[in-house]
């Protein structure tokens, strides 16, 4: 069985990530979308949340699971038999980060890591920048789906959701 992950904080997923997912999902028989927790960070949303929201919305997808976990990557696809990390590359500087990341990834474990060229519609699109603009009131919709800018309204705008 050919198996993969897509690791990401996902705070808040977006419709770039859900891009990503589905056409990973269309390439192996299983595909892991996991949750980084960074316990050095607090997110907008707390883990759980995000994995509710991932699971809600990957649901047309049959051959994907939603899990999370903490510390390396590579350690989480050992544990798990998974030898392929999917990232989805939205431009040139998510290169350059990413190209270390995997190099690291395959020294340490013999994990390979593919690159995805994300659609050119999410090319801009950042959990960070979706959240700013939630936060000022802007619309989001186009860019999550719904039940992520619900809960993006009720969380940093109370009262408007």
């Amino acid at each position: 069985m050919r198996r993969a992950i897509c690791p990401g904080s996902f705070d808040p997923v977006t419709n770039g990530h859900l891009d990503i997912i589905g056409r990973v999902a269309n390439l192996y028989d299983e595909v892991v979308v996991a949750v980084f927790v960074n316990q050095s960070k607090v997110g907008l949303f707390d883990v759980d949340e995000r994995i509710a929201m991932l699971t809600e919305v990957t649901h047309e997808y049959p051959n994907v699971t939603i899990d999370s976990f903490a510390g390396l990557t590579v350690d989480y696809c050992r544990a798990h038999d998974i030898s392929v990390i999917v990232k989805g590359l939205r431009a040139v500087s998510d290169f350059d980060y990413e190209l270390q990341q995997s190099q690291m990834n395959l020294g340490l474990a013999g994990v390979e890591t593919l690159f995805m060229a994300t659609n050119p519609l999410y090319s801009f699109l950042s959990s960070s920048l979706v959240k700013d603009v939630a936060k000022w009131g802007g619309d989001v919709s186009p860019h999550v789906p719904d039940v992520v800018a619900q809960r993006l309204a009720a969380r940093l705008r109370p009262g408007t959701a």
